[in-house]
C-alpha cells in the first residue's frame, strides 16, 4: 500500500472508504460517484482489530458492487494506540536522560485527581525505574553545553540496553529544546548500535520547555511505537493482498488526516484518533448549518464523549492525559494518567456506553460503568454469552431498541436474555427490572452531564447557548434527555449518525503541525516573522501538495502562570498593530475562560505554532443524502418513560418538515433515536432529525 499524502488519491478510482473502530462495532462508510453512500456496521474483533476493518471494508465493497481497483483512498480512525496504553501491552521501553533526572517521570507535576482518596496510587511509569538510564551530559537553559556527549559511554549504554531486552527507547535530555542537535546525536548513535529498537527523540515529538511533559510524551510515543507500526504495516499488507493499492491515511488527535508513514514515526499523534473524527464531522456540519456554538455528543459501545465547537472551530488542547481511566485535557483532575503533549481536540470522556455494565453497590445504589462488556461477549441480549447487564440490555427492556435486531439486521437481539440479567440486579434491591432499567438510563445521563460541563461551563461557556449534535451508536438514544438536563433546547441527529465518525474521515482535511519555543531572539519583529515563515515552509514541504493553507498560532499566558491559551494570529504582516490585536484576543479569551484578565505588560508568548492543512474537496453535504427507501409501516411499541407509554416506531423517512410530537422511536440502520415526551421532531433540508424541547426557553 502506498504510504503517501491522502490527497494524492487515484484519479481513476471513484470510491473512498472510511473505517472507524469502536469498542463494540467497527463502522465503515464507502463514498462513491454522485454522492452515493454505502454504510456498514460489523462487530469489532479484539484483540485483532484489523480483522474487523477488513471485514467491514469487504462487506461495504460487496454492498456497493465495486472492485478493489475502484477505491481511491482508505481513511482510518483507530483505537490501537489507546488500547496499548490502557491494557499495558506496549513495548519494553527505556528512557535515556541527563544525569540526575532519572525520576522526572515519577515526580511529574505532583497532582492528585482524587484529592481525598487516600487509596489512590499514581500509575506505574511506562518506563520502569530500572529501565531509566542516565548519561553524563548537560545542556544549560541558554543552550550552552556544559558536558559534551561521551560516545564511549553511549556504546557501553547500548550494550546494557541490549542485555536488558529493551524494545523501544526514548531520549530526552534536559534543555534539549534549545540545543536539539545534541539530543539527536545521542539518538542516532543508539539507533546505529541497536537497529532493532524503536527510538524516539523528544525534540522531534515535543520540542517545547517542560522536561516532564517532553519526557512523558517521548516515552508514550516509544511505548506504543512498535504496536502501531505492526498494526499499520499489517493492515496495509492485508489491504494490498485484497487488491486495494490506494493511499492510506489515519486520523490524528488534532482532527486532521496524516499519511500512514508519518503516523508510524509519530504514533503519539493518533491516541485520540476515533473521537477526533467524530468532532470533525460535527464541525463540518456546524459550518454547513451556520451554527456558532455546538456541543458534539458521541456515545458508542464503551464511552461517551463531549466536545465544544465555537465559531465553527473545535477547541484544541496542547496536552492531555491518557491511561487514567479516561483521557483528560483540562488542568483540573489531571495526574491520573500519562501526559501527552501533542495537539489534540479538547474532548471529555466518561465510561458510559451501550456496553457499560450496570451494577448495585453494597449500599444498594445503582451505578453504570466504567466497565464495559465490549463486543465480546457484549451485552447479554446479543446472545454471545454475556452474563452481566448493560445499558443496551436496559434499553431493550425499556422498549427503546428493536427487540429483534439492530445494525441493519446484522446483530440479533434476544430480549429475554436482557430481562434475565436485569432481573438478577432487580432481585437484589427488590424492585421491578423496568425500574432498574430506567434508573440505569438516568444514572448514565448524570454521568454524561459531567463530560458536557467539562467542555462548556468549566471553560466559561454556558451550555444553554449551544445546540447539541448527538451521534454514535447510542448517542441519539440519550441526546434529548441529556440536553434537557443541561438546558439545551435543540438536538440534531444527523444522517448516518451511528457511523458519523467514519463520515468525519471522509470530509476531514489533511494536516500537519509543528511548533518551536519562543526565544529571546524572537523579540525583533523581523526574526519573529522569519520563524513563522520557516515553520510554514517546513509544514508545506511535509504535506507535499499544492493548495496548502497555513494557520499561525501563539501559545500565550500571563507572567508567572503555569498554563497557556492558544491564540490564532490574524492574517497580515507581523507588526506592532497585529501583535496588539493578538494581545487583545488573549485578554478576551482569558476573561471568558477564567473570569479575569490582566494588562499588556504581563502577557508573554510561550510557543510559536504553525498548522498546515489541505482542504478536503469532499464536503459534508455530499454525504447527507437520504437513500430513497420504502419507509415501511408505522408500528407501536410499549416504551417506559416515567410510566409505560405506547410509542410510535418509525423510520427517518416518515418524518417531514412539520414537527411531530413525541414520544417517538426512530430506527435507522446504524442507530436508534429516542424522541421523549415533551419534544417534537422534524427533518431539515439535509435530512437531519431536529429534536426540540417545547418547555425550555431559549437563552438570550
Amino acid at each position: 500500500m502506498t504510504l503517501s499524502n491522502p490527497v494524492d488519491s487515484k484519479a481513476d478510482a471513484p470510491w473512498r472508504v472510511a473505517a472507524d473502530i469502536g469498542g463494540t462495532f467497527t463502522d465503515v462508510i464507502a463514498l462513491g460517484p454522485d454522492a452515493r453512500i454505502v454504510p456498514m456496521k460489523v462487530l469489532s474483533t479484539p484483540p485483532d482489530f484489523g480483522t474487523g476493518v477488513i471485514d467491514g471494508v469487504t462487506a461495504s465493497m460487496t454492498a456497493a458492487g465495486i472492485a478493489a481497483g475502484d477505491i481511491s483512498a482508505v481513511l482510518h480512525a483507530t483505537t490501537v494506540a489507546t488500547n496499548a496504553i490502557l491494557e499495558m501491552e506496549g513495548a519494553r521501553t527505556a528512557l535515556v536522560t541527563t544525569k540526575g533526572f532519572r525520576d522526572v517521570l515519577e515526580l511529574g507535576r505532583l497532582r492528585r485527581p482524587l484529592l481525598y482518596d487516600l487509596s489512590w496510587k499514581k500509575p506505574t511509569p511506562l518506563a520502569r525505574r530500572r529501565h531509566r538510564y542516565e548519561i553524563d551530559q548537560r545542556i544549560h537553559a541558554d543552550g550552552h553545553i556544559d558536558t559534551a556527549i561521551d560516545f564511549d559511554e553511549l556504546d557501553a549504554l547500548a550494550r546494557r540496553l541490549d542485555a536488558d531486552g529493551i524494545e523501544a527507547l526514548a531520549v530526552c535530555l534536559i534543555n534539549a529544546h534549545v540545543q536539539p542537535e545534541e539530543e539527536r546525536a545521542v539518538a542516532r548513535r543508539l539507533e546505529e548500535l541497536l537497529p532493532h529498537v524503536y527510538v524516539t527523540t523528544s525534540v522531534d515529538i515535543s520540542p517545547e520547555p517542560g522536561e516532564y511533559e517532553r519526557s512523558s510524551t517521548a516515552v508514550v510515543n516509544s511505548y506504543i511505537g512498535t504496536v502501531v507500526h505492526s498494526y499499520v504495516t499489517e493492515l496495509g499488507r492485508t489491504l494490498r493482498e485484497r487488491g486495494i493499492d490506494a493511499p492510506f491515511s489515519i486520523m490524528q488527535s488534532s482532527g486532521g488526516l496524516l499519511d500512514a508513514a508519518s503516523v508510524v514515526e509519530r504514533p503519539v499523534q493518533i491516541i485520540e484518533s476515533g473521537p477526533a473524527a467524530g468532532v470533525i464531522a460535527v464541525q463540518k456540519l456546524a459550518q454547513l448549518l451556520d451554527l456558532n456554538n455546538v456541543v458534539a455528543f458521541d456515545m458508542g459501545g464503551t464511552t461517551a464523549k463531549a466536545s465544544l465547537i465555537e465559531n465553527g472551530q473545535p477547541f484544541l488542547a496542547n496536552d492531555y492525559e491518557v491511561g487514567g481511566g479516561m483521557n483528560i485535557t483540562r488542568s483540573m483532575g489531571k495526574g491520573a494518567g500519562y501526559t501527552v503533549r501533542v495537539p489534540s481536540i479538547d474532548i471529555a470522556e466518561v465510561g458510559a456506553g451501550g456496553g457499560s455494565i450496570i451494577g448495585v453497590d453494597s449500599a444498594g445504589a445503582l451505578h453504570v460503568g466504567p466497565g464495559s462488556a465490549g463486543s465480546r461477549p457484549g451485552p447479554a441480549c446479543y446472545g454471545q454469552g454475556g452474563e452481566r447487564p448493560t445499558l443496551t440490555d436496559a434499553n431493550v427492556v425499556l422498549g427503546y431498541l428493536n427487540p429483534e435486531s439492530i445494525a441493519g439486521g446484522r446483530v440479533a437481539i434476544q430480549p429475554e436474555l436482557a430481562a434475565k440479567v436485569l432481573s438478577a440486579v432487580s432481585d437484589r434491591v427488590e424492585t421491578d427490572p423496568g425500574v432498574i432499567a430506567r434508573g440505569a438510563y438516568e444514572v448514565a445521563i448524570s454521568n454524561m452531564t459531567k463530560a458536557v460541563k467539562a467542555v462548556t461551563s468549566e471553560r466559561g461557556r454556558d451550555p444553554r447557548e449551544a445546540t447539541m449534535v448527538a451521534f454514535g451508536g447510542a448517542g441519539p438514544l440519550y441526546g434529548a434527555a441529556l440536553a434537557r438536563e443541561l438546558g439545551i433546547k435543540t438536538v440534531i441527529v444527523p444522517v448516518h449518525t451511528g457511523l458519523f465518525s467514519s463520515l468525519g474521515l471522509l470530509v476531514a482535511d489533511s494536516e500537519y503541525q509543528t511548533v518551536t519555543p519562543f526565544r529571546a531572539e524572537h523579540l525583533t519583529l523581523e526574526r519573529f516573522a522569519n520563524e513563522f515563515e520557516e515553520l510554514a515552509a517546513s509544514v508545506t514541504e511535509h504535506l507535499g501538495s499544492e493548495g496548502v493553507s497555513i494557520d499561525r498560532i501563539l501559545d500565550m499566558r500571563y507572567h508567572g502562570q503555569r498554563f497557556d491559551l492558544r491564540i490564532p494570529l490574524p492574517a497580515g504582516d507581523i507588526d506592532d498593530a497585529l501583535l496588539h490585536e493578538v494581545r487583545q484576543r488573549f485578554h478576551a479569551e482569558h476573561l471568558k475562560t477564567y473570569g479575569r484578565s490582566g494588562t499588556d505588560d504581563l502577557v508573554e508568548i510561550v510557543n510559536i505554532r504553525v498548522r498546515g492543512f489541505v482542504p478536503n474537496k469532499i464536503t459534508i453535504d455530499q454525504a447527507l443524502a437520504l437513500a430513497d427507501t420504502d419507509p415501511g409501516r408505522r408500528r407501536e411499541r410499549i416504551c417506559r418513560f416515567d410510566t409505560p407509554v405506547s410509542t410510535p416506531v418509525i423510520s427517518r423517512a416518515h418524518l417531514t418538515r412539520t414537527p411531530e410530537a413525541g414520544p417517538l422511536v426512530i430506527e435507522d440502520m446504524d442507530s436508534t433515536t429516542l424522541v421523549p415526551p415533551g419534544t417534537t421532531a422534524h427533518l431539515d433540508e439535509y435530512n437531519n432529525i431536529i429534536i426540540s424541547w417545547t418547555d425550555i426557553e431559549v437563552t438570550a
